[in-house]
């Protein structure tokens, strides 16, 4: 009797195992399947690193042209497909980057995937509000002069906290001389604006923006005389715009003097 009592039990423990061991396999298809997208070749994107023969080909406007057409690809959440692996290892013996973009540091702006590129195609150094100062300056000079890049671009964007600060006139610690800096384009901006010129009105903020966009341009222009010849000659060109919260759109103005 104890017999046949343990081998019924060994039989229940046997089937209640195999019936947990096939919901398992069930629930792990139902989570592939889930988790599986499948994506038409015609939809994928592919990047690489630029060479130092492919940068020497390209002209300023071929890469205006070139962002742009990222940004478009950007904005219609176009996906690319890249091998980061190698293109760290194709990019740690050298960099040849098409252009150098100077974004402010807002979190929400991230530059690379903005212009849909990777790595080893763009320098780009960020600070609060996009502002310039004599090391911004000098790496603009290094990537352009020393490394080839063929375009500077300024790029600010809408709901930035450091214009509206600038707005305020807020003072604290290193951040009011930062915010000095742009206090110009406040101050053009209200000569022209039509409406209160407060942080509150997101009309203002938008054209103090732009204003500050113009700001920092003049600024390389006048304080950079490498990057002044360069584009006077041709070598290189530099640019605004300013990126779209809402559609991720760059808007691109000044592509000249």
């Amino acid at each position: 009797m104890r017999t046949c009592f343990l081998a019924l039990l060994f039989i229940i423990s046997m089937t209640l195992s195999t019936c947990k061991q096939n919901n398992s396999n069930i629930n792990s298809e139902e989570i592939d399947k889930e988790d599986t997208l499948t994506i038409a070749i015609d939809d994928i994107l592919t990047s690489d690193v630029l060479t130092k023969e492919q940068q020497t080909k390209l002209s300023p406007a071929d890469v205006l042209k070139r962002l742009q057409q990222g940004n478009l690809d950007f904005t219609r959440d176009n996906l690319t497909i890249r091998n980061t692996t190698e293109r760290v290892r194709k990019a740690s013996l050298g960099q040849y980057p098409k252009a150098v973009i100077l974004s402010c540091l807002d979190s929400r702006v991230p530059v690379e995937d903005i212009f849909h590129s990777g790595i080893g195609n763009l320098f780009v150094a960020r600070v609060a509000g996009n502002i310039v100062n004599e090391d911004i300056l000098g790496s603009m000079e290094y990537a352009c002069k020393v490394s080839g890049a063929k375009l500077v671009m300024v790029l600010g964007h809408e709901y930035c906290g450091a214009i509206k600060s600038a707005i305020d006139g807020v003072k604290l610690g290193n951040i009011t001389k930062l915010l000095k800096k742009i206090n110009p384009a406040v101050i053009s901006a209200k000569t022209t604006f039509k409406g209160e010129a407060i942080s509150s009105n997101p009309l203002f903020v938008e054209t103090v923006c732009d204003e500050n966009v113009k700001l920092s341009i003049r600024e390389i222009r006048n304080r950079s005389t490498i990057l002044r010849e360069m584009e006077a000659t041709g070598e290189i060109m530099i640019v605004g715009g300013v990126y779209d919260m809402n559609s991720g759109k760059v808007e691109i103005f000044e592509p000249a003097k």
